[in-house]
């Protein structure tokens, strides 16, 4: 049957108004169910992982530093000031590794810390040397000395950065946006000043003390990779099974580069 053409418009009209309209809001139309909902750590099942790491052998010397002519760098640190790259106290134990867990654990929601990590300049030195932020966290750049330092990041996935910071008391502030490990922060007027930064997508990482201990908290059961890294040592990787409410000691050692 031949269909005249103003009898065609109207059936096409008529189709249309027939179906559902679309949506002005696109995400209005998928069902509430296929939304990822928002997963918490269960603090009744959630276990830690624990331990301290050693140097395996004798301590390496450390190096002497050449501080040049800044005489505020000679008055705080003298003139044979040694690198704190490599730190070895009693019983091996090997301070500012960086342990974290390597899995993102993106099943998992966390806060995100507010309170800025403090990088201080201070006697011509980066203090801490090692630290851990979250994504999306303030990192708060001090400079403590009366000499001009610069903060140089030169991260491989993050924006690099490089800011002066002249005068004493000077601060800055910077976020970074994704996750990376470890990212090099250095002072190019005081080629002796270094520190890393390792930017975490969770809360689950430490930098072990003096006695070269660490403790990660609160980690919901199941079976990681925790990397243990060090500046000079080199890093290492460990299997761990936490199960529910479970404490799992991990003891790792570390050998001197020959």
């Amino acid at each position: 049957m031949r269909l005249t053409l103003p009898v065609f418009i109207a059936l096409a009209l008529t189709s249309v108004a027939c179906g559902a309209a679309p949506s002005a809001n696109p995400a209005a139309d998928v069902p509430a169910a296929s939304a990822k909902e928002a997963r918490r750590v269960d603090p009744a099942t959630a276990g830690s992982v624990s331990g301290r790491v050693t140097l395996n052998g004798p301590a390496p010397a450390p190096e002497m530093m050449r501080i040049a002519a800044d005489q505020t760098c000679i008055a705080a640190m003298g003139s044979d000031a040694k690198s704190d790259a490599i730190l070895v106290g009693a019983d091996g134990a090997i301070q500012n590794a960086f342990v974290y867990i390597k899995d993102t654990l993106s099943d998992y929601t966390f806060d995100t810390p507010t309170a800025p990590v403090v990088l201080d300049q201070v006697g011509c030195r980066y203090t801490p040397r090692i630290f851990g932020v979250r994504v999306g966290q303030p990192v708060e750049m001090l400079n403590s000395d009366a000499t001009m330092h610069n903060v140089h990041a030169m991260p491989m996935v993050n924006q690099e950065f490089n800011r002066g910071m002249p005068q004493q008391n000077s601060r800055m502030t910077q976020i970074f946006t994704a996750p990376e490990q470890m990212v090099r922060f250095k002072c190019d007027l005081h080629s002796w000043m270094n520190a890393y930064g390792g930017v975490m997508p969770h809360p689950f990482f430490a930098v072990t003390g003096a006695d070269g201990a660490f403790s990660l908290k609160g980690v919901p059961p199941g079976t990681y990779d925790v990397a243990i890294w060090h500046e000079k040592l080199g890093s290492t990787t460990k299997t761990v099974q936490i199960g529910n409410s479970q404490a799992v000691s991990l003891n790792v050692t570390l050998s001197a580069k020959k």
